[in-house]
């Protein structure tokens, strides 16, 4: 058998021989809750800005698509409940999105579509 190696002294030697856990003060009472708007005074006092003022008085501007117009919702209950990803050029990816917007289509609408099309084009059969 081979010599142990001495493991590094890490510094976590604790000197525990005046460690005594009676000392400690046990059912210390929890401090008395501030009165109702206190806080907001002192925040008011020192100059702080709500966040939430701000919010309600400015509305939430639209995510911008690369065009830089407003990018459409394409969210609805559909049944389609299976991931397909998959890796495209982005102008392909725009072109997608164009059709589907013009169409009213989602993006998953809009696949099913184009997989028919390439079906009656290509006389593939179908795999449903």
């Amino acid at each position: 058998m081979g010599q142990m190696k001495q493991r590094a002294d890490l510094g976590f030697a604790v000197d525990d021989t005046g460690f005594d856990p009676s000392e400690w003060d046990v059912g210390t009472p929890a401090p008395k809750r501030p009165e109702s708007g206190s806080a907001r005074k002192v925040a008011e006092a020192t100059g702080f800005r709500s966040r939430e003022a701000r919010a309600a008085a400015q509305p939430v501007p639209a995510p911008l698509s690369g065009a830089g117009e407003a990018k459409p919702v394409r969210r609805r209950r559909t049944g389609r409940n299976a991931q397909f990803n998959l890796k495209a050029r982005p102008d392909t990816i725009q072109d997608f999105c164009a059709v589907a917007d013009a169409q009213g289509w989602g993006l998953g609408e809009t696949l099913e579509h184009a997989v028919a099309l390439l079906q009656r084009e290509y006389a593939a059969g179908s795999h449903k």
